[in-house]
């Protein structure tokens, strides 16, 4: 079985060159705006694009442009930040199970946002905000444990006894609630998107842009990093500062992210997997890869909702599906890794 004490072994056929490189990168862009186009066209109202081209507040037009889209768009934006996260979270813990959400943050801002969703104080700003608070609380919580200890496993422990703490927290707030609030609770906490004014898409782009600049920025480093802390020391990284700012980048996107959608997994755990079969390890181009990746898996997977909705007369939260898709594929990744190169 392979070892959970570093990253899961890369196939010895996967070789990196530009060249497989570039072509992996522009083949995911395609795929991720053809997943932005049939996210816009599927649903139960069929869009007659011509016609919301010619006359955006026409009925087909404001379907498009005020629901569809902006849908999508958000479903890029939350896939993109949850899968990059985990590339480079991976790479920097030496843990192929590391995920955004393992580090706590996931737990705070559902500790954020329930608390905020059972005082009735998501009238002054709605549970995202509150939610953004919770994560970042939390993310400072795990900054400062990795900075005492100086190991990156500090880190990872500490999120996971605190994502255990908002779980136990989150469980007895529920069992007070009134139906109707606890119904608002599960729904955020399954993982939704929603249809997001354009300044919110706006303000999480901005600083998605940032901490994915930030990750990319430090992918060279964290290519060495993964190496060991020694070792990328003796190649002249500074260790702490890397790791501090790696954590920095990674829990505020994957905070903006959570206070956007709600809590969805395996897209940060499943998404560098497969890319790293194609790719390799190299951070360089793994975590723009992940980035284009996890955008459209998400942007597909809340399409399938759409597709689902004569089945169950509802769409299932977009949560559930990623979970339905992810745990499977994530047991065939573990089996075909462990089989012989």
């Amino acid at each position: 079985m392979t070892s959970l004490a570093g990253p899961l072994p890369v196939p010895s056929a996967v070789r990196f060159t530009p060249a497989r490189a570039s072509l992996v990168l522009g083949g995911l862009l395609l795929v991720t705006l053809a997943a932005l186009v049939a996210s816009a066209l599927l649903g139960e109202y069929p869009v007659h694009v011509l016609r919301a081209l010619a006359d955006p507040a026409s009925p087909d037009g404001r379907v498009l442009f005020g629901l569809r889209l902006p849908r999508a768009l958000l479903g890029a934006l939350v896939g993109a930040a949850l899968a990059a996260s985990g590339s480079a979270l991976q790479a920097l813990l030496r843990n192929p199970l590391a995920d955004p959400f393992v580090l706590g943050v996931s737990g705070g801002a559902a500790l954020g946002a329930t608390l905020a969703l059972a005082l009735g104080l998501q009238a002054l700003a709605g549970p995202s905000l509150f939610a953004f608070v919770g994560a970042v609380a939390a993310m400072a919580l795990v900054l400062a444990a990795g900075r005492a200890r100086s190991s990156p496993y500090a880190a990872l422990l500490t999120g996971v006894v605190f994502n255990a703490f908002a779980a136990a927290v989150i469980t007895c707030v529920k069992t007070l609630l009134t139906p109707d609030r606890l119904g608002e609770v599960l729904y955020w906490l399954a993982g939704n998107l929603g249809y997001e004014r354009p300044r919110t898409l706006l303000v999480g782009g901005g600083l998605q842009l940032l901490a994915l600049g930030l990750l990319w920025a430090e992918s060279a480093r964290l290519n060495l990093l993964s190496l060991g802390d020694e070792e990328a020391a003796s190649l002249g990284v500074p260790v702490g500062r890397t790791r501090a700012l790696v954590l920095l980048a990674a829990s505020l996107s994957v905070a903006g992210a959570v206070a956007l959608a709600g809590l969805i997994g395996f897209v940060g755990l499943i998404v560098p997997h497969l890319l790293r079969l194609w790719l390799g390890p190299d951070q360089r181009f793994l975590v723009p890869a992940s980035a284009l990746g996890g955008a459209a898996f998400l942007v597909l997977a809340d399409a399938a909702t759409r597709v689902l909705f004569p089945v169950f007369h509802a769409e299932p939260p977009v949560g559930v599906v990623t979970a339905v898709l992810g745990g499977p594929l994530f047991v065939w990744l573990l089996n075909r890794r462990d089989q012989p190169a």
